[in-house]
Parts: C-alpha cells; sequence; structure tokens
C-alpha cells in the first residue's frame, strides 16, 4: 500500500504487539517535527541569575543606581542575587544590612516577590528576587491608564461667566420725536385785506379836514 501511495512505511510502536505502522511522507513528518521543536525554542525564556552587591555603609546615590538596574533586572525576567558585603567589625551590625535588603524589597515590590529571604552566608548576607508577572501586568495596565488620562482634553467648564460691566451692551435710547410746531394763524383773505386799506384811505381825509376847520 505503501508503495501504490508513493509514501513511506514508518514503524510507529516497536513493542507492540503486533508492532504499530503508519503510512506517510517520513521527509515532510521530519521537515514539520523540526519546525515545531525551533517553535518552541524561541517561546522558551532563559532566565538568568544576576547579582548586586552592596556594602552596609552604601551613599545614597550608589543606592539608588544600583537599585534602578535591580528593577530593570526584574522587568527583563531575571532572577536578582542581591549580596551585603561586611568587611571587619561591620560583621557586628548585620541590622545595617537587613535594612538595606529591606528597603530593596519595598522598591521593588511592584514588580517582584522575595523567592529567598535574608540570611547570614559566612561574611555576606544574601536575598534572592524573582519577578511577578501579575504585579508586573497590574503596573503595566496602570501606566497605561495615567498615559490614557494625561493624553485625553480637559473638558471646559460648564458654568456661566458673568461678563464685566465695562463689556456690557449699552442700552438704545430711542430717537427723540420733534415737538409738533405752534400753531400759526392762517392769513388773511385778499379781500378783507383790501376793505381794511380802504377803510383806512377813507378815513384819513376826513380827519385832515377836521382838523383844518
Amino acid at each position: 500500500m505503501a508503495r501504490q501511495l508513493d509514501l513511506d512505511l514508518v514503524e510507529v510502536a516497536e513493542k507492540a504487539n503486533p508492532p504499530v505502522c503508519r503510512i506517510m511522507d517520513y521527509g515532510k513528518f521530519k521537515y514539520e517535527t523540526a519546525q515545531r521543536a525551533k517553535e518552541s525554542k524561541k517561546k522558551s525564556t532563559h532566565v538568568q541569575v544576576k547579582e548586586m552587591k552592596y556594602r552596609p555603609k552604601i551613599g545614597r546615590g550608589d543606592f539608588e543606581t544600583k537599585t534602578r538596574k535591580v528593577v530593570q533586572f526584574l522587568e527583563e525576567g531575571n532572577r536578582v542575587k542581591i549580596t551585603i558585603m561586611f568587611r571587619g567589625r561591620e560583621m557586628q551590625h548585620p541590622d545595617l544590612g537587613r535594612k538595606i535588603l529591606d528597603e530593596i524589597a519595598e522598591i521593588g515590590d511592584d514588580v517582584s516577590k522575595i523567592e529567598a529571604y535574608p540570611k547570614l552566608d559566612g561574611r555576606n548576607m544574601i536575598m534572592v528576587l524573582v519577578p511577578d508577572k501579575e504585579k508586573q501586568a497590574l503596573k503595566a495596565a496602570a501606566e497605561k491608564a495615567a498615559a490614557k488620562a494625561a493624553a485625553e482634553p480637559v473638558p471646559e467648564e460648564t458654568a456661566a461667566v458673568e461678563a464685566p460691566v465695562a463689556d456690557a451692551p449699552v442700552a438704545e435710547t430711542p430717537p427723540a420725536v420733534p415737538e409738533a410746531p405752534a400753531e400759526v394763524p392762517p392769513p388773511a383773505a385778499p379781500e378783507a385785506a383790501l376793505e381794511v386799506a380802504d377803510a383806512a384811505v377813507a378815513a384819513a381825509p376826513m380827519a385832515t379836514e377836521e382838523s383844518a376847520i
């Protein structure tokens, strides 16, 4: 059957009774198996162990620089071994080292958790931090929400703002109504004026004659 189909007869389970075989394209099977192994290798994460060393009397600037690096290692998915190195009489004050480790754990609490709590190992005090994916996801979501809120425009206030008095519109005054002109008596008729003139002329000679007499 395999020869008729131009395929290969592959023994799958040699210890079975009877043995189990499969008709397949063996070259294609090997290629697909290699591809799956390659993909799974890409997805696998290689966890490395980083180490950061401190001194009990470390300066504040150096402490902040080293601690930022520790947080960066944790965010990249690496385990971090933190070592406090004691020298001479510093061994009599392990509380100084414990105080530093507690502060480091508090700073990296939003991205990590403690795998190995502080303990003395000879002249060193050691603590191990490992990444915490749940805390890192919450931190990323909070940062994304904060960035989105900062990008949104601020809504304008809906409260009405009173306009200043100087900008208030001036009320228009109604136009002045012209006063009615005083009544003027109508002019006398021409005939009446003539009669008055004739009367005056007639009276004038009579007065002259009376005065002459």
